[in-house]
Order: C-alpha cells, then sequence, then structure tokens
C-alpha cells in the first residue's frame, strides 16, 4: 500500500511546522539531525535512525515520507537504502508537493 505524505509534513516547503498538531516542539525537530546520513558516510552496520511520522501511533511509528524521499534521494542515506533493500523498511510512497533539501530548511 502507498502511503501519501501527509498533510502538515515539514519536509514540504508549503508545510509551516508551527502548524503540526499533536504536540510539535521546535527541540525534538531540530534533534531529529541524527537521523540525517553525513555525506561520505558508510554506516550500514550502525543503528538506522528514522524520523518518524508524527502522524503514526506512539509504538507504531512510520518513517516520515518526506524524510524517506529525501534520505532515499539527495540525502544518499546507504543504511537507510540497505534497509530498504533488504524489506526491514517500506518505501512505496507518494509526496504531495514541493520538499525542502535539507533537514535544516524544514525548521521554523
Amino acid at each position: 500500500m502507498t502511503r501519501r505524505q501527509c498533510k502538515h509534513c515539514p519536509w514540504k516547503v508549503s508545510s509551516d511546522p508551527n502548524e503540526i498538531p499533536n504536540g510539535y516542539c521546535r527541540e525534538k525537530h531540530a534533534a531529529l539531525s541524527n537521523t540525517i546520513a553525513r555525506p561520505g558516510a558508510v554506516d550500514i552496520g550502525g543503528t538506522l535512525r528514522l524520523m518518524a511520522c508524527h502522524e503514526s501511533p506512539v509504538g507504531r511509528e512510520q518513517p516520515c515520507v518526506g524524510w524517506l524521499a529525501n534520505q532515499l534521494g539527495p540525502g544518499n542515506n546507504l543504511a537507510l537504502r540497505w534497509a530498504v533493500s533488504r524489506g526491514s523498511v517500506k518505501a512505496d510512497f507518494e509526496l504531495d508537493g514541493e520538499q525542502h533539501a535539507r533537514l535544516e530548511d524544514t525548521l521554523p
């Protein structure tokens, strides 16, 4: 089943992170930098940190669609690519509009 990017996804250029429902927190958002691949890093054996969608329930978190698109594309997250190729992360998604190029651009 294809997951569609949610209405308030911070990766969408049209979204205002201050309007994200369910307790948006700037500090937690900024701390998500640990989910972004470092350029040139090959850390396939390490722990894969995912940015969860704010609409997914606690305990059953799903990766953020905008984050997936960024990290599978320009972010070149090799650990994520490996997880997708093994089937442990599903990458069947649909974006909704123009996307930010970097996590820093998603912050208010």
